[in-house]
């Protein structure tokens, strides 16, 4: 299988991944932000460096899809293609961080490339609020990500909102707003046995 978490920064994607892949000894393909080039700046100055930035975190998500495609085994993805041509490049398009020559650039490369890209077999999305996402990214201390505005965080929930109640395909929404599954085993059991539920469910 091939499952994707999908959800705004701070969510849990990277622990839920973590999570499942140590459980279940499935294979994991991290969202590794900490060596795209673009991403401190970025965060300084959205406008300038925003068509780089999502230009070079697409192409290295694409390249991941192509080996998942000809592998045999269930992997798990920390964030999906889609996130970024349908949340975050469209966001900094109407925020007016991202110029419309680059934006339309963009979309058409991802046309062109989107037939290539396998939907998951299961998508989840974490569902956090605002106030969740702030404390998160705070206790995780990642300096680049400190100047990340509430407003921001807002305008990507609710394209995410949007996204998730148009998508066509297996999908699970978990909201974790309150839930702690990284440090309540409780509460990890309760997720995970969601999750195994619904992949029995599709499997049947």
């Amino acid at each position: 299988m091939y499952i994707g978490i999908a959800g705004n920064i701070g969510s849990g994607k990277t622990s839920l991944t973590k999570i499942l892949c140590d459980r279940y000894g499935w294979e994991v393909y991290y969202e590794n932000e900490s060596d795209n080039p673009y991403l401190s700046d970025f965060y300084n100055d959205m406008s300038r460096w925003s068509f780089n930035m999502q230009i070079l975190f697409f192409v290295r998500r694409f390249r991941a899809l192509q080996k998942l495609l000809w592998s045999n085994i269930t992997v798990v993805q920390d964030r999906t293609i889609y996130e970024d041509a349908y949340i975050f490049a469209d966001n900094l398009f109407h925020m007016g961080l991202m110029q419309k020559r680059d934006y339309d650039t963009y979309k058409e490369l991802y046309r062109t490339m989107e037939n290539f890209i396998r939907r998951p077999d299961l998508l989840i999305y974490l569902r956090a609020s605002v106030p969740t996402l702030l404390k998160q990214i705070k206790k995780r201390n990642r300096e680049y990500e400190q100047n990340i505005s509430p407003e921001y965080l807002q305008y990507l929930n609710e394209r995410y909102e949007n996204w998730i109640a148009k998508y066509k395909g297996d999908h699970l929404i978990i909201d974790v707003d309150g839930v702690d599954y990284v440090n309540d085993k409780e509460a990890e059991e309760k997720i995970v046995n969601i999750i195994a539920s619904e992949i029995s469910r599709i499997n049947i």
